[in-house]
């Protein structure tokens, strides 16, 4: 779908069986069109990776890179609502930023593996909608 070099990526059949699994079990629940937001996303990404020779980076890198960002997250987040104050010397960073540096990765690590973020955002509301839809008391209208 969106790495261009599958023959270097041994996993990413499995990846993509998966994800037909995803869509076969949740195809009756799923609502979003071929064109979402996340894949729109996804493919901006694959435009920018494709134009380098390395292209994706493998699963474990990615990974690393992800706690990376995660960690950067976690250290604002702290900074403004923790008891850990931020040290004088240090750079203001912004939440949207941080919070846009974790997606990249993710969308960086469903593009390598060959799978539609739409489609499995789609199928992990319907899970939820289902286990969880009567734990919590709802809104009134």
């Amino acid at each position: 779908m969106f790495n261009d070099k599958p023959e270097k990526r041994g996993s990413t059949a499995s990846a993509l069986a998966r994800s037909a699994a995803v869509r076969v079990l949740f195809a009756p629940y799923c609502t979003s069109s071929t064109a979402g937001p996340l894949k729109d996303a996804q493919r901006r990404i694959d435009e920018w990776i494709s134009q380098f020779e390395e292209g994706y980076w493998p699963p474990l890198a990615n990974l690393a890179r992800l706690m990376e960002e995660v960690g950067e997250l976690a250290r604002l987040v702290n900074h403004r609502f923790g008891t850990k104050p931020k040290k004088p010397e240090e750079s203001e960073q912004e939440m949207a930023e941080e919070l846009a540096d974790v997606l990249f990765v993710i969308l960086c690590m469903a593009n390598e593996q060959g799978i539609d973020l739409d489609e499995a955002f789609d199928a992990v509301m319907e899970k939820y909608r289902l286990r969880d839809g009567q734990r919590w008391v709802r809104k009134e209208e």
